[in-house]
């Protein structure tokens, strides 16, 4: 019987945009994901994200199948992890891709943020409701989105994934953002503060795998990860996107790090753990 792999994806990009790791991924998996976490309003975004941890255990409740492997990128990192925790039973193990699990004081600094209002700052959500929401055609979507820079480096097929699924009808034969930008700001405005509750409580094995080039965490976060919430750390090459520039690379070093937790030969990291 194929193992279950449950896939959280990063704010933004809807899951089906990872069609191409997904699918690499699939010949060993049984795949499932939530297309758009947030948009569901029984899970509202509320501070720390308390109610999308909620979702993910309900989306993997749901599938029925006992502990089920569990991967995701940035937003979706910290949501396998924060339900991990809270029910360690649901997952056989983590594989969580430049999630930003910030050590104690950098986690002041974001409820800091918040409560004095500049969290937009030190977040991307300043830019998000200035982002353009309409074009006339999906093959306009991936032109206008292949000449900036961070998706110029998308695999190909990503790039065609993300203006194709990451974009919907808008109702007069044009297309627009299927995540919605309001959203996508309150998930960056309520950035968790709360990670410290983790520490020391993840019975789940799992691999941190930290983007190559400008990671979201220090080398002293990385060494908090690996201390004290129990993951493996690694990087793999590439930014912050790395697993929609080399989908195919990633969904291997996941399928690896997952082979060996079930075997306890433990994950091999090379030389790339934290400094």
């Amino acid at each position: 019987m194929t193992d279950h792999l449950y896939f959280a994806h990063a704010n933004s990009f809807p899951a089906s945009v990872y069609h191409k790791m997904l699918g690499a991924l699939s010949e060993h998996y049984t795949v499932s994901y939530t297309d758009c976490i947030g948009h569901d309003p029984a899970y509202p975004i509320t501070d720390c994200w308390p109610r999308l941890v909620d979702q993910t255990i309900a989306s993997v409740e749901r599938l029925g199948v006992g502990p089920v492997w569990a991967v995701g990128h940035s937003l979706g990192g910290i949501l396998v992890l924060y339900a991990a925790v809270r029910r360690p039973d649901l997952f056989k193990g983590l594989a969580i891709l430049d999630s930003p699990l910030f050590s104690r004081w950098r986690a002041l600094t974001i409820w800091f943020a918040k409560r004095a209002g500049f969290i937009d700052r030190i977040t991307p959500g300043g830019n998000t409701l200035k982002r353009r929401n309409c074009w006339a055609s999906t093959e306009m979507v991936h032109e206008y989105f292949g000449r900036k820079p961070m998706f110029a480096r998308f695999d190909p097929d990503c790039l065609w994934d993300y203006a194709r699924h990451g974009t919907v009808d808008d109702g007069q034969g044009g297309r627009q953002l299927k995540f919605h930008p309001t959203i996508e700001h309150r998930i960056y405005v309520t950035l968790p503060h709360d990670i410290a509750h983790c520490a020391d409580n993840n019975r789940v094995p799992g691999i941190y795998l930290a983007a190559g080039e400008h990671p979201v965490l220090t080398a002293r976060d990385q060494h908090y990860v690996r201390d004290r919430l129990g993951l493996t750390v690694g990087s793999h090459p590439g930014s912050h996107l790395f697993p929609l520039e080399q989908p195919l690379s990633t969904a291997e070093r996941i399928r690896l790090a997952f082979t060996a937790i079930e075997t306890g030969a433990g994950v091999d990291t090379s030389t790339d753990r934290p400094k």
